[in-house]
């Protein structure tokens, strides 16, 4: 009973030289009025002032590690094999839980369920750096979701999407700016019960490796949707992408 009315949730952080934006997320995870949480930061030997600003709160951090990584997705997969709750949340450096009530909020959402579903999702607003509101995320999340919905594109953003510990998979390490996406295709194929909380859950902040490094990740997701939902019909897709980005073009 205690399992359907307080999962845990784990909440991992990737960071490396993240001074300028590690305390909000780091504030934001801790002041969940929901306390069920465990909270990990996995840092890649950053060699700026983040884990002096990391070290201000290590009683409220289960656990934190500084060591050179294989990149963004081997620091994931790190904070994925030490977690222990009923539920995963990665959640950026500069990213926040939209409000001090999210994670309670989803709970509550989750009352009248007579078991835990497999993914939790939600919406994002999209934040500036002061951690402003800018607008809502282009791709809103789908009323029902499954494994086939990203044939359409990354419907729902990485950090709103959280998987039940009896999926966990690693991510593919030969996809470096992508992996979340082919990841979140996995975890869906898997998956029974996908639960919509119709909630804003994140805040994600305006800029990050993908957004970086946009033509890499594009075409590493088309390698990925070819994967999964064949050449031809990825190709069509992207046709329509096109068109879309000329009809409503991204803010």
């Amino acid at each position: 009973m205690l399992n359907k009315l307080a999962p845990k949730f784990t909440v991992v952080t990737v960071t490396y030289n993240a001074e300028s934006t590690i305390e909000d997320t780091i504030q934001s995870v801790i002041s969940q009025t929901y306390h069920n949480v465990e909270y990990i930061i996995i840092d890649g030997a950053s060699k700026d002032r983040t884990m002096e600003i990391v070290a201000k709160y290590s009683d409220r951090i289960k656990t934190v590690i500084s060591e050179p990584d294989k990149g963004l997705y081997d620091a994931m997969n790190k904070g994925m094999a030490m977690a222990t709750g009923d539920y995963i949340c990665f959640l950026n450096s500069g990213d926040c839980f939209h409000e001090y009530d999210t994670l309670w909020d989803v709970v509550h959402n989750l009352q009248r369920k007579n078991e835990l579903p497999d993914i939790i999702y939600g919406e994002t607003a999209i934040v500036n750096s002061e951690g402003h509101f800018m607008h809502m995320r282009r791709l809103s999340s789908p009323e029902t979701l499954n494994w086939k919905s990203f044939r359409h594109g990354m419907l729902v953003c990485h950090q709103a999407f959280w998987v039940r510990h009896t999926l966990w998979e690693p991510y593919n390490l030969k996809y470096k700016f992508s992996s979340d996406f082919d990841w979140c295709i996995r975890m869906m194929k898997k998956a029974g019960h996908i639960h919509n909380t119709h909630l804003i859950t994140i805040d994600y902040l305006n800029e990050g490796m993908t957004t970086r490094n946009r033509k890499a990740s594009l075409i590493e997701r088309f390698r990925i949707m070819s994967h999964y939902y064949g050449f031809i019909s990825t190709t069509l897709f992207h046709i329509w992408f096109v068109i879309r980005l000329i009809l409503k073009p991204e803010k």
